[in-house]
């Protein structure tokens, strides 16, 4: 006997049921801007409304899956590149629900750099990438500067006429940045956001303005993943889950720029100034109700693949994925 719980199990999978009846169960986020939904459903109500309760588990890329696997997590909010890596390798999960499309990223020049090219955040994007021909570019990951590659190609310049710096994290890029190391690089929102908000540089291109970070090229920009055995053996749970976290998604689409939500958006984005986190807020195409299909599958694959994540022959088939727990 658990005093004010009791485990509700299956073939080792466990759901916690407080005193009160509810359900908790544990996602792991990443303490970014794709965490919002999220917290706007917990914020909204929408999964106590539905006998859950949530717990949020800070993870990496690493640590993710891994976490996932082990049961440790119920629910994970994925990248696409963490999940279709994931089955590249056989692992038994599946993605119920889309939470967020394209790729909300930054390319933030240096204040010297802009000033010395001419280039501000209305510039257009085959200015800014004949700019950065001969310049010095900060790289801090391989899918950041493969997603910098792609904005250099589709505007007819050579990613060799950059040299690259290889740093360790996007703060080491925004160290560089500031001490002249490097004149530019790209990282996820809110960070170019924030470097700009302090007077440091200036963000030149974004998904709005570079076609190939958008939905229309890269597909799915963040996924609700479990495992399968945990959606089979729990799929009330699951259905529950993801359909709190589509009203969520879903709510922010219609309030995106309703700034009662930053205060929500901070509990994913602790510390980042309240107007970088609306505005990095705008920079995502959140999704209304909007289910999930094989041909932006096939486009969010293709374009994982061109940033060179994914092992050669790696598919994803309609097994990998489903609308069933959002009907």
């Amino acid at each position: 006997m658990v005093l004010g719980s009791t485990l509700l199990s299956a073939c080792g999978d466990t759901v916690a049921l407080g005193s009160d009846g509810a359900e908790t169960v544990t996602v792991g986020v990443a303490g970014n801007i794709f965490d919002v939904p999220l917290r706007v459903a917990q914020d909204q109500g929408y999964f106590s409304k539905r006998g859950l309760k949530v717990e949020f588990v800070t993870v990496t890329a690493a640590t993710g899956m891994p976490s996932l696997q082990s049961g440790s997590l119920q629910f994970l909010n994925s990248s696409p590149t963490g999940f279709l890596g994931a089955l590249s390798k056989g692992t038994p999960v599946v993605a119920v629900g889309v939470d967020g499309l394209g790729n909300p990223l930054g390319l933030v020049v240096s204040k010297e750099f802009a000033q010395e090219k001419g280039l501000t955040a209305k510039s257009s994007p085959d200015t800014v990438a004949k700019a950065l021909a001969g310049s010095i570019g900060g790289s801090s990951s391989a899918n950041t500067k493969a997603e910098a590659e792609m904005f250099l190609k589709n505007n007819h310049i050579d990613p060799g006429e950059v040299d690259w710096v290889s740093l360790a994290s996007p703060t080491a890029d925004k160290a560089a940045l500031n001490e002249g190391r490097i004149d530019w690089f790209v990282t996820s929102e809110p960070l170019p956001l924030q470097i700009q908000h302090a007077g440091q540089g200036v963000v030149v291109a974004n998904s709005r303005t570079a076609p190939e970070w958008s939905s229309d090229y890269a597909g799915y920009g963040q996924v609700v993943v479990t495992r399968k055995e945990f959606a089979d053996e729990h799929a009330d749970t699951v259905r529950k889950f993801a359909g709190a976290v589509r009203d969520g998604t879903a709510y922010l689409a219609k309030h995106v720029n309703d700034l009662s939500v930053v205060p929500v958006a901070k509990q994913a984005m602790p510390g980042v100034p309240d107007a970088v986190v609306q505005a990095s807020i705008e920079e995502v195409e959140w999704p209304l109700f909007v289910d999930m299909d094989a041909p932006t599958w096939r486009k969010t694959r293709s374009f994982v693949d061109e940033l060179g994540a994914l092992p050669e022959g790696a598919e994803i088939t309609t097994d990998d994925w489903t609308n069933e727990f959002v009907r």
